[in-house]
């Protein structure tokens, strides 16, 4: 029973609304420091900064750091331009062109939370001085953010990577067809939804071909980054790590001596920026494999792991628990903190089933995003809500549309395969 104990610490902590992340913390270190007392300190605590000693993890700051450069280089601007030419004539052109922003973003920030909070401050109020409805504006904003982390170099691409130990190179390459996809399906419920309420288009005509490559021509030095990242991991030039770092690097040359954006002023907002975010990762990888190891020492892991093993499953319903599993969780839980506890627990059934790990990591971190935008507790939608004035509670009723489109392409996405690994096999051949 006393095994147990960090489970329960864990349910009251958040029953309290104490953050996860020292939740996990709250319910590991009592049982350490009580019931199993055998573990010697310096252990425990080269257990909980383990996964930091993985060369593949720092990739992680050192993205981060690239996208806080990049959201002071003056590259955000130059792709809304490009965004609204190029769909600025739909219906809904805002709207449309946020989806896009998001898209194009991706390839920038890889973090959500980074991209609906740009939006929030260069887009929607332009939307709302258009006329388009505060919650709509909210919802789409929320929504398209999570393509951001899908498409390289998505966070959520590198943790998972570092997880399973597959190649990162290989989960930037399959993110491309989901977040494209993921793209076209929200902006077609878009283009529904402001059919039904009578947004119009921001543009008259669309742009013509010299206005177009006019815009890509001074949004290029953003274009090339995604593809120029992923062709350095494919032909060893780099590893992923190194790859942050020249990516780094690169918005820096670009912020500075291109596009003329980055001041000595901005230098301190962008390090505070980067120190936070990556403080937040950090600190929630240190909570997630702590609580991790915990269930892995108990043998938790080893018992889940066999009672779904001896419940007779087949691809299908293993395919559809996970998501369930991953639904529910996240919840009430940040979905990278979800993706650290369970991901380790479901391995053995992904091998089991033949499952390949690339294509399950793609589900995992569009779950671990949708995550982010149901409620109660959707991060995003909590970030978002205060920066316009709005209540949480309207931004999630509007977003349910967005919610069931992108569980419609998790299960699409489960159950055809090839969506997913066709591009990492074409590359990586």
């Amino acid at each position: 029973m006393l095994s147990f104990v960090p489970i329960i610490i864990l349910v009251v902590c958040f029953i309290l609304g104490i953050p996860i992340v020292f939740s996990m913390f709250c319910a590991v270190v009592p049982y350490l420091a009580f019931i199993n007392t055998s573990m010697p300190a310096h252990l425990i605590l080269q257990r909980v900064v383990a996964q930091l000693d993985s060369s593949s993890t720092w990739a992680i700051p050192l993205f981060i750091m690239a996208g806080s450069i990049m959201s002071y280089a003056g590259i955000s601007k130059r792709l809304m331009d490009l965004a609204e030419a190029l769909v600025g004539q739909m219906r809904g052109g805002l709207a449309q062109v946020n989806v896009l922003l998001s898209t194009l973003m991706g390839g920038l920030s890889g973090s959500a939370a980074g991209d609906a909070a740009s939006e929030c401050k260069i887009l929607v109020p332009e939307m709302l001085r258009h006329g388009y409805d505060k919650d709509f504006s909210a919802a789409v904003t929320a929504a398209s953010s999570l393509i951001t982390p899908i498409i390289p170099p998505g966070i959520t691409l590198i943790m998972y990577a570092c997880i399973t130990n597959v190649s990162v190179g290989k989960m930037f390459t399959a993110g491309y067809v989901p977040g494209i996809i993921m793209c076209i399906a929200e902006m077609i419920l878009v283009s529904i939804i402001s059919r039904k309420r009578g947004y119009q288009p921001s543009r008259t005509k669309m742009a013509s071909f010299k206005e177009i490559l006019h815009l890509m021509r001074e949004a290029i030095w953003a274009l090339v980054i995604p593809f120029g990242l992923i062709m350095l991991l494919r032909f060893g030039v780099c590893t992923a790590t190194e790859g942050g770092a020249i990516l780094s690097v690169y918005a820096f040359f670009v912020g500075t001596v291109i596009y003329k954006e980055i001041k000595p002023k901005h230098l301190w907002p962008i390090i505070q920026d980067f120190v936070c975010s990556c403080a937040t990762v950090v600190i929630m990888i240190c909570a997630a494999n702590a609580f991790s190891w915990y269930m892995s020492y108990e043998g938790i892991t080893v018992s889940i792991t066999n009672s779904l093993m001896d419940g007779n499953l087949n691809y299908t319903s293993f395919y559809l628990l996970c998501i369930l599993l991953y639904l529910v969780l996240g919840m009430f839980i940040d979905g990278g903190a979800v993706m650290i506890m369970i991901v380790p627990l479901l391995l053995p059934l992904v091998n089991q089933f033949s499952i390949d790990l690339i294509q399950f990591g793609i589900i995992m971190c569009l779950m671990s995003a949708i995550g982010a935008l149901t409620p109660p507790f959707g991060v995003i939608v909590y970030l978002v809500s205060p920066l316009l004035g709005i209540r949480a509670a309207e931004v999630f009723k509007a977003s349910m549309p967005f919610i069931i489109v992108l569980l419609v392409l998790v299960l699409i996405f489960a159950f055809v395969p090839g969506l997913i690994t066709f591009l990492p096999n074409l590359i990586y051949a």
